[in-house]
């Protein structure tokens, strides 16, 4: 027969587990109380994926009025170009943001919230009740009487839940919360190296790119061009014209350095490229005094000195006028490629050529996704808001460029990619083709 004398739960216990016990109520009071504090750190909303998180940053919002604000100056002006960059920067900033809050909250935040609300209940529930069963049987010790001690055992969960099952069970549970507070102590290191990670990353990405900007800024070139023909922020007919040329300038030029160097380079039209070079490149390119061999090597700064030429089109390449039928075209399920041959139909002949000679050559760099990683997808993603935008002015028309991931555009502008040698039976331009063949053989 099982005897015990009169003893508190904490006595029956192994002397190893008494200070164990004791931080069973500590653990989950401090990871409820940082779990919460915590949640007020957090700039967004948690449970989003990165890019909504993205848009509801208080860095995106200032991206979004930065580029709202440069309107109104000047191509020229060193406000604008300044703005422009911090426009970006500010971008990055809250993409890094949002991937930093995604990472604390499956990392740090979730685990703690498991802990406070699941793990360590269930250890103090089971050290109340083995506290309340440790009573009863002393008071039945206490009072010899048989039925009080068999009162007792019948208020265990089930009848073969005894006193000792308890008390093993108990145990366990302590002896688990010891192997893991060392686990339990390593998400507040990690949440340590994730803030350490993220300022780390900021500051590189601000250094590098501050040193760029001031140097830009202060070591500007001459604000007069030296040829009256201006390329960027031009309307394309207005520089076809003057030029004599069927393909503007900056498409035809980006694109024969990319199929030379760029097919390859994971994430091209992605990654952003040092802003100095991309200045420089834009200037030959206004001035007519490009040297590929100055640029070619740098496939980054080019594929951003082209995304440039698109977005300071006065008109969208593929017009504004077109904004909600290419959409429209789009929703279509099996007449979806003969809506868009009407479109293209509709394209000024200027517009529908330069249109032509890129997507045949984004269709080429996604053939080598399997290196550079542009599906026709991704490349959609990145280089579709500047190709289609609305006429309207505004805050959710600024937004929708700066955020670079409107949804309804890569549905058009990913299909165009996918079945652009059906889209243009023209085939592809003779030397893109000879370019791209003698480059990758």
């Amino acid at each position: 027969m099982f005897i015990i004398r009169s003893q508190d739960a904490t006595e029956l216990l192994h002397e190893d587990l008494v200070m164990v016990e004791q931080r069973v109520e500590p653990a989950k009071k401090a990871a409820q109380v940082l779990h919460k504090k915590l949640q007020a750190c957090m700039q967004s909303q948690s449970g989003l994926d990165a890019e909504k998180r993205m848009k509801k940053l208080p860095l995106m919002l200032l991206s979004v009025s930065m580029a709202e604000s440069l309107k109104d100056f000047d191509a020229e002006s060193s406000i604008r170009r300044v703005l422009e960059m911090c426009c970006f920067m500010e971008k990055m900033l809250a993409t890094m943001r949002a991937d930093f809050e995604m990472k604390v909250e499956k990392e740090v935040m979730e685990p703690l919230n498991k802990l406070s609300e699941d793990d360590l209940p269930e250890i103090l529930r089971n050290k109340k009740q083995f506290a309340k069963l440790t009573t009863d049987w002393n008071n039945a010790r206490n009072s010899s009487s048989m039925a009080v001690l068999y009162s007792a055992l019948s208020k265990a969960p089930s009848p073969s839940f005894s006193f000792l099952s308890l008390q093993d069970q108990y145990s366990a549970d302590l002896y688990h919360f010891a192997t893991k507070e060392d686990d339990y102590a390593n998400y507040f290191i990690r949440l340590l190296e994730l803030q350490a990670e993220y300022h780390k990353n900021s500051h590189e990405f601000l250094n590098k790119n501050i040193n760029e900007l001031k140097e830009n800024h202060c070591h500007k070139g001459p604000t007069l061009s030296l040829s009256n023909q201006k390329v960027y922020g031009e309307p394309l007919l207005s520089h076809l014209s003057q030029s004599n040329r069927e393909i503007a300038a900056p498409i035809q030029e980006c694109i024969h350095m990319l199929l030379r160097t760029g097919m390859l380079e994971e994430g091209l039209f992605r990654l952003a490229a040092a802003a100095s070079v991309m200045k420089r490149l834009k200037t030959c390119l206004d001035q007519g005094t490009l040297d590929h061999s100055e640029f070619s090597m740098d496939p980054h700064a080019v594929a951003g000195a082209l995304k440039c030429y698109l977005r300071e089109l006065p008109e969208p390449l593929m017009t504004s006028e077109l904004y909600n039928d290419w959409f429209k075209a789009a929703g279509y399920l099996t007449e979806k490629l003969e809506q868009f041959r009407v479109l293209l139909k509709k394209l000024p002949p200027e517009n529908y050529n330069n249109l032509r000679y890129l997507i045949q050559f984004l269709s080429l760099l996604s053939e080598q996704q399997a290196v550079n990683k542009m599906t026709p997808s991704n490349i959609a993603i990145v280089l579709g808001p500047n190709l289609l935008w609305p006429r309207a002015e505004g805050e959710a028309a600024l937004f929708d460029m700066a955020s670079a991931s409107s949804v309804q555009v890569v549905t058009v502008i990913e299909p165009l990619i996918q079945y652009s040698s059906s889209l243009f039976p023209e085939g592809i331009q003779t030397l893109i083709y000879y370019i791209y063949m003698t480059t990758t053989l």
